[in-house]
């Protein structure tokens, strides 16, 4: 397998040149094919098959039998559509660099990063990729290469944040053990709500009982519908809007949306950095997912929350998603631009040089494990141990943890 050349030994690529993002979910794998010089794709294309996950991680070989076929028909696209050769340009043929964000990439990418520098540099003669955690990528997406901090929400939550020499995770650890405040967590609490409603218990929501039929139907059903599922934070998360939906008229579901929305302001707070862009102590939050197209019952609460917590943020929808994240890092590594702090697992760039001249270990609470692996074996995106994905289809309103999108 032939190695990847370094980026350092090649000069920027020209402006006409293509750069291909990758975003690979719960719910398929979507490729972009831009330019250099243009921001934006110029095409994109979706593999519906979601990548295959095994006992050795994510699937390399079934990544790239899905994704060689979808980089050549963008090229052929462009190419038939006007965007090919110009004169002193790469040939269509030619890609400058290469961005894919993956869910589970952290824990379950060593496959990855093992075979698909080698791969890819045969296959399509690409001089330049990077291989991310989709956390990475939404926070590329959502607030490019800036300081700041991106609060993740799907059916699972995650925050990361960074001040460019280092990365800060927060929550993300699935929900048995967090992803706090995200979809699952909101609907779990509201299904909570309306069985308590159910059995005349203190803390019911008739409201939220009269969703529950309307749902699933009879409650005392919904145990035999939900425990055997494979897929259940997805079920969990499908009842969030309907949290939302009563939040307006019903106290105990406004309260929910109220303590999810405090959960997801105290992991923007954790991972914000000390000092903003300009030297000061500004922070820029980017919310970003499916989550918050529940709009305003939530929003307005994460606001409140964040003001409170931490009075320096500037919160923002993002400009972005994670796809979008991944065209932006390969534009940057095409263009020897990429200041995101490099990582072992978090943002891989074979034989590439990061911004501070070595590649960064730290993910979280200064705690390093030796050779860079965080302390607790974490993953970059929210819901990416394999316990989490789902083998049955997604039929969520809030998209899967794995694929935070949106």
């Amino acid at each position: 397998m032939t190695d990847a050349p370094s980026p350092a030994a090649t000069p920027a690529a020209a402006p006409e040149a293509h750069v291909v993002g990758v975003d690979s979910g719960g719910s398929g794998l979507r490729v972009a094919l831009g330019r250099v010089g243009t921001d934006g794709p110029l095409f994109t294309t979706v593999c519906a098959e979601p990548v295959r996950t095994g006992a050795g991680g994510i699937d390399a070989a079934h990544l790239l039998e899905q994704l060689l076929p979808a980089v050549a028909e963008l090229l052929e696209r462009a190419e038939d559509g006007g965007a090919g050769d110009s004169p002193g340009q790469d040939s269509p043929g030619q890609i400058a660099a290469f961005a894919i964000g993956a869910a589970g990439m952290a824990t379950l990418g060593g496959r990855l990063r093992a075979e698909l520098p080698g791969a890819l540099a045969e296959a399509l003669g690409v001089r330049r990729m990077a291989l991310a955690a989709d956390a990475v990528t939404a926070y590329a997406g959502a607030v490019g290469q800036r300081p700041g901090a991106v609060v993740a929400g799907g059916t699972g939550m995650i925050a990361l944040g960074t001040d460019l020499t280092s990365w800060h995770r927060a929550d993300g650890w699935g929900h048995l053990l967090g992803d706090s405040g995200g979809g699952a967590w909101i609907g779990r609490a509201g299904l909570d709500a309306a069985m308590r409603a159910h059995d005349g218990r203190r803390g019911g929501s008739p409201a939220l009982l009269a969703r529950l039929h309307a749902v699933f139907g009879p409650a005392e059903g919904l145990p035999g519908l939900l425990y055997p599922r494979s897929d259940r934070p997805a079920v969990l998360a499908s009842f969030a809007p309907e949290v939302a939906a009563c939040a307006g008229a019903d106290e105990v579901a406004a309260g929910i949306l109220r303590e999810a929305a405090a959960h997801i302001a105290e992991a923007a707070a954790a991972v914000c950095p000390t000092v903003g862009p300009q030297g000061d102590d500004a922070c820029e939050v980017a919310l970003t997912g499916g989550l918050f197209r529940m709009g305003e019952p939530l929003l307005g609460p994460v606001r409140e929350e964040l003001a409170r917590l931490v009075p320096r943020a500037r919160v923002t929808n993002g400009t972005g998603d994670p796809l979008t994240g991944a065209l932006r890092i390969a534009r940057a590594l095409a263009l020897h631009g990429l200041r995101l702090p490099h990582h072992p697992t978090m943002l891989f760039v074979p034989a590439g040089d990061g911004p501070s001249g070595r590649v960064g270990a730290e993910v979280r609470n200064d705690e390093p494990e030796p050779g860079g692996v965080p302390a607790d074996g974490a993953g970059g995106g929210p819901g990416d141990g394999a316990a989490d994905r789902p083998t049955d289809r997604d039929t969520s309103p809030v998209r899967h943890s794995s694929d935070i999108s949106g």
